[in-house]
């Protein structure tokens, strides 16, 4: 109890930190791209804006490890080919890898499809993977399995599972140097490390941890000093298809004509998106906070999409501000933003839901895209989004992949 009370605490200092700073990298990603096109002939000051942005880039993957462990992160959840993306590792970890490390997959080619975020997925086991290479100095053997497992609400309860049912295995063992008993219990604290100074951040296993969890998964780790250790993660089995919006990133970047509601708490955000939005071509109502907001809407002054931040101060967070305006104006369009996911959990109401979430900090880009995700939609008169048309083309591919493995297998 006292280490999940501890967890828990360093999780919510985190995602706190994170939010904040998140915040600033938003002011700071978005001004430098308008100083680089400005210098953009001038190549000594284009060096400069270019290591300014670099640095940002990294202060913002920092954030991202942050808010993964805490729990706190955006995540796409959809389903996955386990299998699939563990053969796509084992490609890459051939060719990078020293040759004196084995690479074994044993997958299960009945095995369920998983629901996680693809992304995360990929970035966890790789991490573990190379984990499992730096405690293999001197060669050894890397085992990536797979199976289907059903957990009773006792076995769930073992793994830190959310809950019982059918789970999706996925083992990552080493035959390394193993961890020693007496910091098996801390490999999963943020900035833990056993390695050199300048070697790795200490946030590895714990954006590991923090992802498996917000999934709805367990994992759990076994090793004995001098005897490797294999580290089992748990992903909740997939039940059904989830569709996404596509081709968005692809899109030439736009701008609009619409007016736009910009309620943001802190002011030096507020004023880089205002200037931003305006380059875009769009008109800009700004607003210091919900109640604010609230009273221009009372006004009957009209706009088309309520840009708001979810966290602020004053009371009414952007996800209640979202919900009272939608109830008045159904057809309002509604993007969210924050550098604390967490609370990006969308509104629990008819119009609001799923409305989509810009994340800090975002580029020009982003958010341009973003607002004609959110313009472009198509809605009905009482503001429901209408659905697009249902595909099975996913569920086909998927179904003939796994008929091809299992004539191979066979």
């Amino acid at each position: 109890m006292i280490q999940a009370q501890k967890m828990e605490a360093i999780g919510q200092l985190t995602g706190g930190i994170a939010h904040e700073f998140n915040n600033m990298l938003t002011v700071i990603t978005g001004t430098i791209e308008i100083l680089a096109d400005a210098v953009k002939d001038n190549p000594p000051l284009a060096i400069v804006t270019k290591l300014i942005s670099d640095a940002a880039d990294r202060g913002a993957g920092l954030t991202s490890s942050l808010l993964s462990f805490a729990r706190k992160q955006t995540l796409l959840p959809a389903e996955i080919d386990v299998n699939e993306l563990i053969e796509e590792l084992a490609k890459l970890l051939l060719a990078t890898f020293d040759k004196t490390i084995e690479i074994v997959t044993r997958l299960d080619r009945n095995v369920w499809l998983a629901f996680a975020d693809r992304g995360q997925l990929s970035s966890a086991l790789l991490n573990l993977a190379i984990n499992a290479r730096d405690a293999m100095s001197d060669g050894g053997k890397l085992t990536l399995t797979t199976r289907n497992v059903v957990f009773g609400v006792r076995e769930a309860v073992a793994v830190g599972a959310g809950y019982a049912g059918d789970y999706v295995e996925i083992e990552i063992a080493d035959t390394g140097m193993g961890i020693p008993q007496a910091i098996l219990e801390r490999i999963f604290d943020p900035f833990f490390s056993t390695k050199e100074v300048g070697k790795g951040t200490g946030l590895g296993l714990s954006m590991v941890f923090g992802f498996v969890k917000q999934s709805g998964g367990g994992i759990k780790v076994a090793s004995d000093e001098g005897r490797g250790a294999v580290f089992t993660i748990y992903l909740p089995k997939a039940e059904t298809s989830t569709l996404r919006p596509i081709g968005y990133d692809e899109r030439k970047v736009v701008g609009g004509v619409e007016t736009i509601l910009c309620v943001e708490d802190d002011r030096d955000v507020r004023q880089y998106v205002t200037v931003q939005l305006e380059s875009l071509g769009y008109k800009v109502i700004p607003a210091a906070n919900a109640t604010e907001a609230l009273a221009i809407a009372a006004e009957g002054t009209p706009f088309d999409l309520l840009l708001t931040d979810i966290v602020m101060a004053g009371g009414i967070n952007g996800r209640e501000l979202a919900k009272q305006m939608v109830t008045a104006r159904p057809s309002l369009r509604v993007l969210f933003t924050s550098g604390y996911a967490y609370d990006s959990l969308h509104v629990q109401g008819r119009a609001t839901m799923g409305a989509p979430f810009l994340t800090k900090p975002y580029r020009k880009a982003e958010l341009a895209r973003m607002l004609r995700r959110s313009l472009d939609t198509a809605v009905d008169a009482a503001g429901d989004p209408i659905p697009t048309p249902y595909s099975v083309q996913a569920e086909v591919e998927g179904f003939l992949r796994r008929q091809r493995s299992d004539r191979d297998g066979r």
